[in-house]
């Protein structure tokens, strides 16, 4: 399958298989087969992998902001193995559930600092 990584992955929102918003594609990492032929590795998402994109002054202002939440600098970004793509249309559906990626060093630090100290917040379904 031949993809245009700027017209049909970048921007486009992460689905699970159930249906779930995982996030967005903002950026991605290729590599090299053993015929020197260039493929798709992984997808980037998170703040990290966005602020890497736009580059320059921006860039490094969203990554300061985004480092903010993390212990661990610089912020790595989520990345997604494609063979865990199941399709691609307007936006790119993946064949697991969002529970069974890793989680993103931003949710992690707000689910520490901020979701777990409210009260009832580990009893709830969601």
């Amino acid at each position: 399958m031949r993809i245009e990584v700027s017209r049909q992955l970048l921007d486009r929102q992460l689905v699970d298989v159930q249906g779930r918003l995982v996030g967005k594609v903002d950026d991605v990492e290729f590599a090299i087969d053993t015929e020197g032929r260039p493929y798709l590795l992984t997808l980037l998402t998170g703040p990290g992998a966005l602020a890497l994109r736009v580059g320059g002054r921006l860039g490094r202002m969203m990554a300061l902001a985004a480092e903010r939440f993390v212990t661990d600098r610089p912020m790595a970004p989520l990345r997604i193995p494609y063979p865990l793509v199941a399709r691609i249309d307007s936006a790119v559906w993946l064949r697991v559930r969002a529970e069974e990626l890793p989680t993103a060093p931003v949710e992690q630090w707000l689910r520490r600092r901020l979701i777990d100290r409210i009260p009832g917040a580990g009893r709830a379904s969601g």
